[in-house]
């Protein structure tokens, strides 16, 4: 199963930028994820480029009204998609400063929410990544994840 970041604009902030490097960088060594970069905009416009830029995807949305889950949860909800044999690409949509229309919610197999404070794009994007690794290394046995 391929796994496609979806963000609108690319990270400046030189935290941002250095530790979106890094996970890419951890996570070429298992494979199958994706950065894609749209151009930034306002609400309507970065949701029309998100959704069109993930059709025949399994889409999540990345937004603070979404569904909380731990580590493990989110480690056993894309095991769960993987075994479907339907889902070849899960794609995570990170929106503009804006956050997403409703029509995109709507349009989302998922709505996840990585935190209860409201993150910066770029910084949702680097905690995603994380964990995105953190799963990738629960699923080797790597002793990285610490319960």
């Amino acid at each position: 199963m391929q796994i496609r970041l979806i963000v609108a604009g690319k990270p400046a902030l030189a935290y941002a930028k250095a530790g979106v490097e890094e996970y890419l960088k951890r996570l070429s060594r298992v494979g199958g994820h994706e950065l894609v970069v749209i151009k930034p905009g306002g609400r309507e416009e970065v949701s029309a480029r998100l959704l069109d830029r993930s059709q025949g995807c399994f889409r999540v949305a990345l937004d603070e009204r979404g569904l909380s889950l731990s580590t493990r949860q989110f480690a056993d909800r894309l095991a769960a998609l993987e075994l479907r044999g339907d889902v070849k690409t899960v794609a995570f949509l990170i929106g503009a400063a804006d956050g997403h229309s409703e029509a995109l919610r709507e349009e989302c197999d998922l709505v996840l929410n990585l935190s209860t404070f409201t993150l910066q794009h770029e910084l949702a994007l680097l905690v995603l990544l994380e964990q995105l690794y953190r799963v990738a290394t629960l699923k080797s046995g790597s002793p990285y994840h610490r319960d």
